[in-house]
C-alpha cells in the first residue's frame, strides 16, 4: 500500500504523515508531496518519498500520483483557486488508479452557507461526478486558530469576534492528522462522511474565560458586526480578503456550521480529542 499524503510541506500534512509512520506505514510506502519539497527534505531521512506536486501543473500531479494506493488531499488555501486545483488533483488520482481519495473537507459543506464551505461543497460534488472511490473528512475549525492568537489577546484583554453565541467543535491539527491516518490505514471508509471535530465545543466567550482561567489575567469577549471585525483584522495587517472570508466564517460559526456532536473524531482515534484547556496551556508553554 502506498499513501500520498499533499500538502505535505503544511502543518496538517506534515502531521499526516508522521502519524502514519507511527502506525507503522513503511517509510518507503509514503510518498510526501508539495510544490515545494525543500521544506520536507527532512521527511526523506527516514526513507519517506518526496515529490513535487504543483496543483497548477497537472504534469506534475500525474508524477506525483503515480503507483498510489490512496491518497490524502487536503483542501489547498487559496480560496478562488480551490477548485480548479482540487479538479486537476481528482482527475490526476483517477489516472493514478487510486482505490481512495480521502478529502479534508469543512464541517457540513453540504448545508453551510459561509464563504469557505462553498468551495468544499464543490470539490465534494465533483468527487461523485467523477464517481471516485472517497471519503470525505469534513472538518471543523483548528484549535490553533485561537491558541496562535494568545500574544496578541494577553496583549489586548480581548478576543474578538462576530460568533455571538455560536459554539465551535475545534480540535488540533494533530487530532486531525491522526484521524485522517487512521481512514487511511484502515478498510471500510469509502463513502463515509465523517463530521470531525473537538469533544466539547466552545463558544468564543467560554475561549476567553479559558484563557484568562489559564493566565490570571481578566480577558474578554467582544462581538462585533462582522464588517467591524474584517476592519478591525485589516487594521491589525491582514489583506482585506482574507479578512473578509474570516469574519464571514465567524458568522457561519454563529449560525451553528462549525459544530458537531458527532463524536467521529475521537472515534477514529480512539481516544478523547485535546481539550481547549489541554491546547491553551500547550500554546503557553
Amino acid at each position: 500500500m502506498s499513501v500520498v499524503v499533499t500538502g505535505a510541506t503544511g502543518q496538517l500534512g506534515r502531521l499526516t504523515v508522521e502519524a502514519l509512520l507511527r502506525r507503522g506505514v513503511p517509510a518507503s510506502q509514503i510518498i510526501a508531496t508539495g510544490r515545494d519539497i525543500t521544506g520536507i527534505k527532512d521527511l526523506a531521512d527516514p526513507g519517506v518519498v518526496t515529490r513535487r506536486a504543483d496543483f497548477a501543473d497537472p504534469d506534475s500531479l500525474a508524477a506525483a500520483f503515480a503507483g498510489a494506493d490512496k491518497l490524502l488531499l487536503i483542501s489547498t488555501t487559496d480560496v478562488d483557486q480551490r477548485l480548479g486545483n482540487h479538479r486537476r488533483a481528482i482527475d490526476a488520482a483517477l489516472t493514478a488508479g487510486v482505490s481512495l481519495v480521502a478529502y479534508t473537507s469543512m464541517s457540513h459543506a453540504d448545508t453551510a452557507t459561509n464563504i469557505l464551505a462553498t468551495t468544499h461543497r464543490a470539490t465534494e460534488e465533483y468527487l461523485r461526478e467523477r464517481d471516485v472511490p472517497s471519503v470525505l473528512l469534513r472538518n471543523s475549525w483548528y484549535l490553533e486558530n485561537y491558541t496562535a492568537q494568545l500574544p496578541v489577546l494577553l496583549q489586548h484583554g480581548a478576543v474578538i469576534g462576530a460568533a455571538g453565541e455560536g459554539r465551535v467543535s475545534a480540535a488540533t491539527r494533530a487530532d486531525f492528522a491522526e484521524a485522517a491516518a487512521a481512514v487511511l490505514t484502515t478498510e471500510g471508509h469509502t463513502g463515509a462522511v465523517y463530521e470531525l471535530g473537538g469533544d466539547e465545543a466552545f463558544t468564543l466567550a467560554e475561549f476567553a474565560a479559558a484563557v484568562s482561567a489559564a493566565t490570571g489575567k481578566p480577558i474578554t469577549y467582544a462581538d462585533l458586526p462582522a464588517e467591524k471585525l474584517a476592519e478591525a483584522l485589516t487594521g491589525a495587517g491582514l489583506p482585506a480578503e482574507l479578512a473578509h472570508v474570516l469574519a464571514d466564517a465567524d458568522l457561519g460559526l454563529s449560525r451553528g456550521e462549525l459544530f458537531t456532536d458527532s463524536l467521529d473524531l475521537s472515534r477514529l482515534i480512539r481516544r478523547p480529542t485535546t481539550s481547549l484547556a489541554d491546547a491553551i496551556a500547550d500554546a503557553l508553554r
